[in-house]
């Protein structure tokens, strides 16, 4: 349970932290953030020159994420799809944790949904909830039924 809980954890405060930086400092940091997550794994080298390539893919995708939160939550995906790779073939991010990479690839896909969101504050966040329930349609009585 825990396995899968604290990267779950991990990733919620990961998002709580950042969201402390005012826009658009939020969005250039993370950008250079999942930057570095694509290259965690070239000390390792457990997948020889396909590290390299996959470097320089997430390399792009940050550098377009340095405008768009979209391409920063897709690289956090890339980088989870590269951890389960990495999980699969015994090599993970950590040399002497054996579920790192596993860890990661819970975590990861936390922060991609953050990212997908704009990476708002918590304020904002509960903002964008009261402003959608205060909007929501208030229900119809049928007056012959009264339901």
């Amino acid at each position: 349970m825990l396995t899968h809980a604290v990267p779950v954890l991990v990733g919620l405060l990961y998002a709580l932290v950042m969201s402390l930086l005012r826009e658009p400092h939020r969005r250039r940091l993370n950008a250079i953030m999942v930057a570095g997550a694509g290259a965690a794994y070239l000390s390792g080298g457990g997948l020889g020159g396909a590290e390299f390539a996959f470097t320089a893919l997430v390399t792009c995708v940050a550098y377009r994420g340095l405008e768009s939160w979209n391409f920063i939550g897709a690289g956090w995906l890339l980088h989870t799809a590269w951890d389960v790779v990495h999980h699969l073939e015994g090599s993970p991010i950590i040399p002497f944790l054996g579920d790192s990479s596993l860890g990661c690839a819970i975590c990861d896909p936390v922060i991609a949904l953050w990212c997908f969101l704009g990476g708002p504050s918590p304020r904002e966040l509960l903002g964008r909830r009261a402003a959608a329930s205060a909007n929501a349609p208030l229900p119809v009585r049928d007056p012959v039924t009264k339901a």
